[in-house]
């Protein structure tokens, strides 16, 4: 169980953790449970809240007793029975399924919208009947008083099915395009549809006749908000008898009184992300809004965020458990999440132990942070003289180093560094006379490794920051000041060899600008030798030094580059000189080198001779063959060429068969007869 709290409201994630495989036995369940931490601490509310792939759809019964899913893959519904805290049974589909509604109290009569424009009804013992719509559907809502089913889609037509006579009704004729979503109002059962042209269109189902429209679009677009496309209606939700919230695809919900035609109360997102779910929470007067990025609560009246919730993948719906703080949501992955708000609402009757849970949670806080221990490495340790105590109760490994009681770790650097207070005094006093020299004339500080690349991008910085004061802009980060950088002047390693082959063609000028640079780094030592020995340092000193500087620096780039390649040509040409004189001085001596016992010398053009057979045709190979003796060509009765080969053998297999040979023949001169032991009196039957 995963607890996390934003404007002090605490949320309880009930699905976080890791799930047990199905095929694990309980007894490698119980090991796992006792080995790892997360798994011991998961709650699973109810056994195998999940979907193979990704569940799209979630409703609860309105007895409360069941909760049922749908999902892929393959295309399937999932009963779960909450009395039980398990799944009560599992039906697949033939099409994936856009939207779901549970006709009755329990599960007994279901009606799916899939999308292949099939609508399937199931009754308690499976499928029962399956019929067509003439266009593709997106949503459907079930009006109670006349057993109407009313579908919209991808038309202008909105379909009626009426189940008590099992027959299509004359459809309804819109001035949409294409319709979204729809709605019934569960007062005064008034049906209204979201178009794709940002409208909202009202129906009275007792006339058949349009009473009400309502342009969503239009109000949505805010000062704040930035649209690229015409806003269509993606969620539609009624609440009571006059209050109606309609959300957009491009993230705002829009809260109506059907007695105006202007909104309430706009909500935006500002994710830009379709609204996929609208519930109401009518104990704190609350709407929670949903897309597929996150999950927002917030008060209908003011519009005040009350909390909200990012699940880690994609949301497709989310359903508020009725009369209760527990809130499920369908995601793009194989779990069902299911979170607990205790502000909202209590448990629900069948997983109370919930509250009981949560009070213990909020009477013993886990403090996340060790103020009685210091974390060391084990560098530390080193330098501490404790790294004798590694594998002691002292120390708690933790991560890359240990913990540590805080008392202790005082305790030893005290006596490692008996003058750290010395130290410390002497920083602070430093510091001071650092303030006090802080309106004196600043010296450029430069570092100990590539100084001149340092003055030159001090130089650098100077130019941006007059270019950037007279176009106004926002100044730069300096690379000097960057810590991602700040080991190349401080470690030896990264230092530029300007004398590098590479170093002097990718930089023409840098022998002008170094003498440059040098002069400058010379005036830079002189008063900072100066200020060390606190002698007062004469003013324009450094632009009277760079004002006296030619201009001849200025010069093509292709002359100075030329210079660069011949020098690198002579110097090229020095060192072959040296190398071929070194050569010469060189005396050769002859090295010899012992063969192994039992092995034999050969010639070093065996190789030369085993490529040059590789090399010969199969035909040239088997008459070399034949010649040595080691093959034998001969003709069959058949009429076909029987090949025998003799593989050479190495001289240790030689030695080993002749040593084998030699024991054959001594075992058969120690060999003794037995035939002393047959009877006298039958001949042939061994003596027993």
């Amino acid at each position: 169980m995963q607890v996390s709290s934003l404007n002090e409201v605490k949320i309880y994630s009930l699905s976080a953790g890791r799930s047990l495989p199905e095929w694990l036995s309980d007894r490698k369940k119980r090991a796992l449970q006792k080995k790892d931490v997360d798994i011991r601490r998961r709650i699973e509310l109810i056994q195998d809240f999940e979907m193979p792939t990704v569940s799209t759809k979630i409703k609860v019964s309105r007895d409360g007793q069941y909760i049922m899913a749908v999902g892929t893959y393959k295309p399937r519904i999932r009963c779960f029975d909450t009395y039980q805290l398990s799944q009560k049974f599992e039906r697949c589909l033939d099409s994936e399924v856009v939207t779901f509604e549970i006709l009755s109290d329990d599960y007994s009569k279901v009606v799916f919208l899939q999308c292949g424009r099939f609508v399937e009804f199931h009754s308690q013992h499976g499928h029962y009947y399956k019929t067509r719509i003439p266009k593709f559907g997106r949503d459907f809502s079930y009006h109670y008083p006349s057993c109407d089913l009313y579908f919209v889609g991808a038309s202008s037509e909105v379909y009626r099915l009426n189940l008590e006579q099992g027959r299509f009704l004359n459809s309804l004729q819109t001035d949409a395009a294409e319709s979204n979503v729809c709605d019934i109002n569960p007062v005064h059962f008034l049906f209204a549809m979201g178009t794709a042209e940002g409208k909202v269109e009202c129906w009275d189902p007792r006339t058949r006749n349009r009473v009400g429209l309502l342009d969503c679009a239009l109000s949505s677009v805010t000062a704040d908000t930035e649209i690229d496309a015409l806003p269509s209606v993606s969620a539609l939700k009624f609440d009571g008898a006059l209050n109606m919230a309609v959300g957009t695809s491009t993230g705002q919900v829009l809260l109506y009184d059907l007695r105006s035609s202007n909104p309430l109360i706009v909500k935006d997102h500002h994710y830009g992300l379709p609204i996929k779910s609208i519930q109401f929470q009518h104990q704190l007067d609350l709407i929670i809004s949903a897309d597929s990025r996150i999950i927002k609560m917030w008060n209908k009246d003011t519009g005040k965020i009350f909390t909200s919730m990012e699940p880690e993948y994609e949301i497709n719906d989310v359903c508020l458990y009725p009369n209760s703080g527990m809130l499920m949501t369908a995601n793009e992955a194989p779990k069902m999440n299911i979170y607990y708000i205790p502000v909202l609402g209590p448990a629900p009757k069948w997983c109370s132990f919930l509250d009981n849970l949560t009070e213990e949670l909020e009477e013993n806080p886990e403090s996340t942070v060790y103020d009685d221990y210091k974390f060391v490495t084990r560098q530390d340790l080193e330098n501490l003289g404790l790294a004798h105590l590694i594998g002691s109760s002292l120390l708690r490994a933790y991560m890359h180093g240990f913990f540590m009681d805080i008392r202790l770790y005082h305790k030893a650097k005290m006596m490692a560094n008996p003058f750290a207070y010395e130290e410390y005094r002497r920083e602070k006093i430093r510091q001071k006379i650092e303030e006090t020299r802080a309106q004196r004339v600043q010296l450029k500080k430069l570092p100990k490794v590539n100084k001149e690349l340092a003055l030159k991008l001090i130089e650098e910085e100077g130019e941006e920051q007059q270019i950037t004061r007279r176009r106004k802009q926002k100044n730069l980060p300096s690379l000097l000041k960057d810590d991602r950088f700040k080991v190349m002047f401080e470690n030896p390693d990264f230092q530029v060899d300007e004398q590098s082959e590479e170093f002097r063609l990718l930089n023409p000028l840098v022998s002008k600008i170094s003498e440059k640079r040098k002069r400058k780094l010379k005036i830079l030592e002189e008063l900072e030798a100066q200020e060390q020995e606190e002698e007062e340092e004469p003013e324009g000193k450094a632009s009277d030094a760079e004002s006296s500087e030619s201009s001849d620096d200025e010069k093509g780039w292709v002359e100075e580059v030329r210079k660069q390649r011949k020098l690198l040509r002579q110097e090229e040409k020095v060192k072959r000189q040296e190398r071929f004189k070194e050569d010469q001085q060189t005396l050769l001596k002859p090295q010899f080198f012992e063969i192994k016992e039992g092995e034999e010398f050969r010639s070093f053009k065996d190789s030369a001779k085993k490529q040059k057979l590789m090399k010969k045709t199969l035909g040239d190979r088997l008459k070399l063959e034949e010649k040595l003796g080691t093959l034998n060509v001969s003709d069959t009765t058949v009429g076909s060429k029987q090949a025998t080969f003799k593989l050479k053998k190495s001289e240790q297999q030689k030695k080993q068969r002749e040593a084998e040979k030699q024991h054959r023949q001594e075992r058969k001169t120690l060999r003794r007869s037995a035939s002393h032991l047959r009877s006298k009196r039958g001949r042939g039957r061994l003596f027993h």
